[in-house]
């Protein structure tokens, strides 16, 4: 049975890991070189890293402190923010990412996850959506939960999977730093509607609520979170030897 993953991300904004609720209110929390390399050394699978206004302010990626984050790391890790062009997924590849998580950027230019796909190989690519319910309909926001695109979000994740992104990040902005449990519903119609890799995001405010999510949804591959891990409320070793002894199948730490 293939094993579940547990991954923390890092929301950077200005060389800082943020974090808030619904997308508001964003507050520092840490170093992301400092956080990175805590998660590595203490059982995370995989890393997310989003510089989180990159899109909204028309820039780059911070291209310095991705380098250092990578070189301090021994997991794989996903770079998004700012990712407009084929270009963009080179200079983060070469930066050290393994894969490029690609949001506004393939609203804005739709061909990119297609093009990225034919040269670096799907499973480079990662697509992710901001998902909001707007009067009942699963919607796509970009930039950062800032806009409202009117993209129905279930057809935009299928069009992405079929020009072929290889994984996918599932943002509840609903329910994103709640800690109310991840968005079952969401999820559960993402699912059934593709067969690649699905990583679960937002929601997660306790060990049960990663039992919760894989049990009722097995096709999920992977819990994301932010804040449990950030401020310390749950020890990812602890939740992955939690989730091993509910029946989840996990990769152990040694």
């Amino acid at each position: 049975m293939i094993t579940k993953r547990i991954i923390p991300c890092l929301d950077v904004r200005d060389g800082t890991v943020v974090k808030g609720v619904n997308f508001q209110g964003l507050r520092d929390v840490a170093s992301p070189v400092e956080l990175g390399k805590y998660y590595s050394d203490h059982g995370a699978d995989e890393l997310v890293f989003y510089d989180i206004t990159a899109s909204a302010e028309g820039r780059k990626l911070f291209s310095d402190i991705l380098r250092e984050v990578a070189s301090t790391i021994f997991i794989p890790l996903t770079v998004g923010g700012g990712i407009g062009s084929v270009d963009d997924f080179d200079r983060v590849l070469k930066c050290g990412a393994d894969k490029v998580s690609v949001n506004s950027g393939a609203i804005r230019n739709p061909g990119i996850v297609r093009e990225a796909a034919l040269r670096y190989g799907s499973q480079c690519v990662v697509l992710s959506v901001d998902v909001k319910r707007v009067n009942g309909q699963f919607r796509v926001f970009a930039k950062g939960g800032r806009e409202d695109t009117g993209l129905d979000a279930l057809d935009w994740i299928v069009r992405g999977v079929e020009n072929g992104a290889g994984e996918l990040v599932i943002n509840s902005m609903d329910t994103d730093g709640v800690k109310g449990g991840f968005d079952l519903e969401l999820l559960r119609a993402v699912c059934e509607r593709v067969e690649v890799p699905v990583i679960a995001s937002g929601g997660a405010g306790s060990m049960d609520d990663f039992v919760t999510l894989f049990r009722e949804i097995p096709e999920v591959d992977a819990g994301l979170a932010a804040s449990i891990f950030h401020f310390g409320e749950v020890e990812i070793a602890d939740l992955k030897d939690y989730l091993a002894n509910a029946g989840i199948p996990m990769r152990r730490i040694l």
